[in-house]
């Protein structure tokens, strides 16, 4: 069900709402949206309340024309899920929402019962991608969204997908041509300048999730499995790229739903 919240700060987050029981909360990537997890949602939420939001600058949510940050969209989802009534809950992170995560994790533990990185990492922009940050907020800036979503999205899948998965490639075209382009150059310098949070899965207390692709072409394998401690739970997708909420869909809410009932309220204690 779709859904909209304007937040204490001004701005206006969309989200979709399906299923009940343990809360899970799904953050999408970079010129993404909610319809990033329309494969997923149905498998999770037969078992689990699931929230996916529209981060700001992304979907149906509002994209104010200023500086954005990991920080500020942090806020924004603490804002939301306050004004949703959301009490403790699970929060995973998909590339752009990981590195959101976080930052949300850094700041409010407390509303977490865990957290996870989906294609993600703690690592921040070394000075090649703040350069390609750069260039593609001149791209979109110059040509608009469309050339510069049909050079993002071949990449974000695994080389045999591209061929294989034709409608999942469209359908995140889609979704990226959809985006604000003011919400994607201010994403962009948000992604460009954010910090470096190994401290956070280094230091973290909660249950986290770590899931990467073994075709994953924008954040490798080890920058995703930066961390080896007992609460720490890495889970390899063999077969995705950097997109494994749509080239696998059933593996990705399996290790989400495992992930979630072993680290909910009602799980049985060690």
């Amino acid at each position: 069900m779709q859904k909209e919240i304007q937040l204490t700060n001004g701005v206006k987050l969309a989200y979709v709402e399906e299923g009940a029981g343990e809360t899970v909360v799904l953050l999408h990537g970079f010129c993404g949206s909610s319809r990033y997890w329309d494969k997923l949602i149905p498998l999770l939420s037969r078992t689990h309340r699931v929230l996916a939001v529209d981060l700001r600058g992304h979907g149906h949510s509002a994209a104010p024309d200023e500086p954005y940050s990991m920080e500020q969209f942090a806020e924004d989802i603490a804002l939301w899920a306050e004004a949703a009534g959301l009490a403790k809950f699970h929060l995973f992170g998909h590339s752009l929402g990981g590195y959101v995560t976080l930052a949300f994790a850094e700041k409010h533990a407390d509303k977490l019962a865990s957290f996870g990185l989906i294609h993600s990492t703690p690592f921040p922009d070394d000075e090649a991608a703040k350069a390609n940050r750069n260039k593609g907020a001149d791209s979109i800036r110059e040509n608009g969204m469309e050339p510069f979503i049909k050079a993002l999205v071949p990449k974000l899948f695994a080389p045999d997908h591209v061929a294989s998965l034709t409608q999942e490639v469209q359908t995140a075209k889609d979704i990226g041509f959809a985006t604000s382009p003011v919400g994607a150059i201010q994403t962009l310098y948000a992604m460009r300048d954010r910090p470096d949070r190994n401290r956070v899965l280094q230091d973290t207390a909660l249950p986290v999730l770590l899931v990467a692709g073994a075709k994953d072409q924008i954040i490798p394998v080890e920058k995703t499995f930066t961390v080896e401690r007992s609460h720490v739970v890495h889970r390899l997708l063999p077969d995705a790229g950097h997109m494994g909420m749509l080239e696998a869909p059933e593996q990705l809410s399996e290790a989400i739903a495992d992930f979630v009932g072993k680290n909910s309220k009602s799980a049985p204690s060690a």
